[in-house]
């Protein structure tokens, strides 16, 4: 009798477990609380795969000798508490992909920068001429590549949601970008909690492995004196490289590779500010572990385009510059935002706070911000963060509005910033239809 598995969440990572389960000869069931989308249910139908939406039935869930769980799903929802009660093992599509293919993997963590660094190191491996997947948080699910492409190498973006429900999964490259407080509603508001989630990128690593690390950031460096870790170790910082690893000296970034050194002017790399140097640096130490000649990652390195929804300059209206940075669902993020952007900015912000502190960000309010557009539903936080600081602190409830408040707050020369530092989902379906509404609404000035 087949062994039966279920699929939590009828999305992209559920539907792609669902095809590989059954090319595995697993009896499948998908089963999400909320609605499947159309595109995915077509593809469910076309392959013959049992599923529901709309409610979670318990007795056939719990019938499961496994479960897949979509990322979304916390930990804490009563069914996965329910499934762990009965000591049925519930894993992540990684987790799960992962036991059906041999394939090298490159992945990628950190609070900020994964997927830029992911699609530069994506574009590094394919240009060299690799063949190479795209999966995780970008790309398509890597359980669907596993079960009908199979590529050499993935390079794969992992949230701490995804690590926490990774068990016996290796990273063959892993990289470590920034640790700085974010989702802490899901990890108890313990910053211990979010941190011991992302050091699970080196879990099982080997001698034989390499772990890819941000020098310059204090939380990894406190950890490392903590841990055991056996993988070769690469740092990269702004300064001055080590012996192994990647820094900057006189303006050239130097990556220092076992007996490879490679050596570019950061002023020829595409991405340009100091986030992006470090995401830079962690994918040329990626790339170098592949052999990839030199003259090649140079030539990538110079012509990645970016990422949208990411620090995306779009439109110049009136003189004034709209810049579309939905991604950034933190505080760093939008730290990073403002930092990179000269003076006299009106910033659009909010949406639902994940555990927000919004100090760090007033030293940058007071020396380049002229205003502050509130768009959420409960804009508090940010009021009594900023209305002693600044003059024009205004709500929005709609992006319409919110576009037309920071134009209308703007003169010729300013930089309109959406870099909202929270969640999407009180007004959105995510961070990506925040910022196409956004340079929808721009476009219509």
């Amino acid at each position: 009798m087949k062994e039966k598995i279920v699929i939590l969440g009828g999305g992209e990572s559920g539907v792609g477990s669902a095809i590989l389960a059954q090319k595995q000869g697993y009896d499948v069931f998908v089963s999400d609380l909320g609605a499947v989308k159309q595109k995915y249910s077509k593809v469910l139908a076309d392959y013959n795969i049992d599923y529901e939406q709309g409610r979670h039935s318990e007795e056939k869930i719990l019938q499961a000798g496994l479960v897949v769980k979509s990322p979304g799903i916390p930990d804490n929802a009563e069914m996965v508490l329910k499934l762990k009660d009965k000591g049925i093992p519930v894993i992540s599509e990684i987790e799960f992909a992962g036991r059906y293919t041999n394939a090298k993997t490159v992945c990628i963590t950190g609070s900020n920068g994964k997927t830029t660094t992911t699609l530069l190191i994506y574009h590094i491996l394919k240009n060299a001429g690799l063949h190479v997947g795209l999966a995780g948080n970008v790309g398509n699910s890597y359980a669907l590549q596993v079960a009908e492409h199979n590529h050499d190498v993935y390079v794969i973006e992992l949230s701490s949601f995804q690590l926490d429900g990774m068990f016996d999964f290796k990273a063959d490259v892993a990289i470590l970008l920034n640790i700085t407080p974010d989702h802490l509603d899901r990890y108890g508001y313990n910053m211990q909690n979010y941190i011991d989630s992302k050091f699970r990128i080196i879990q099982n690593q080997t001698e034989n492995d390499v772990f890819i690390y941000c020098e310059d950031d204090e939380i990894i460096q406190k950890e490392l004196i903590k841990r055991n870790i056996l993988s070769g170790c690469y740092p990269f910082s702004l300064h001055e490289p080590d012996e192994q690893g990647a820094g900057i000296l006189n303006e050239e970034m130097i990556i220092n590779y076992n007996k490879n050194q490679f050596s570019m002017s950061i002023l020829d790399i595409s991405l340009q500010g100091k986030h992006n140097f470090y995401n830079s640096m962690a994918a040329g130490i990626a790339s170098q572990v592949f052999e990839i000649k030199n003259e090649k990652l140079r030539e990538s390195l110079s012509d990645f385009k970016g990422v949208e929804h990411r620090l995306e300059k779009f439109l110049k209206v009136h003189g004034i510059e709209f810049i579309n940075d939905s991604k950034a669902t933190n505080i760093n993020s939008t730290w990073y935002a403002l930092e990179s952007i000269p003076k006299s900015i009106v910033w659009i912000a909010g949406g639902i706070d994940k555990g927000n502190d919004y100090s760090m960000l007033t030293p940058l309010i007071k020396e380049k911000v002229k205003a502050i557009v509130c768009l959420g539903k409960d804009n508090s936080k940010l009021h009594a963060a900023f209305d002693g600081v600044l003059k024009n602190v205004v709500d929005a409830s709609s992006m319409e509005e919110a576009v037309k408040a920071a134009y209308y707050l703007s003169r010729n020369g300013d930089t309109v910033l959406l870099s909202p530092a929270c969640a999407s989902f009180d007004l959105f379906d995510n961070y990506e239809d925040r910022g196409r509404q956004f340079k929808e609404q721009v476009r219509n000035l």
